[in-house]
């Protein structure tokens, strides 16, 4: 499954998903994998994540889920 909340991050911040990878400090593998839903972020992605996006709210993005 998707992870619509981290696409919807990188498109508003006009970020393509080598830029997206670049700027964290992953491999755009490894971090399209994550935004598809094929892997689960580590704690290592999820600190690069927050260095590099410190205003941003990683659970909201990483740990919410939506029930409908």
């Amino acid at each position: 499954m998707r992870n619509q909340k981290l696409i919807s991050f990188r498109k508003e911040k006009e970020l393509s998903i080598s830029d997206m990878a670049r700027k964290i400090g992953v491999s755009e593998s490894y971090y399209e994998k994550i935004e598809y839903g094929n892997r689960t972020p580590s704690y290592n992605f999820l600190t690069k994540f927050k260095v590099a996006f410190p205003e941003t709210n990683t659970d909201n993005i990483f740990l919410s889920q939506n029930y409908t």
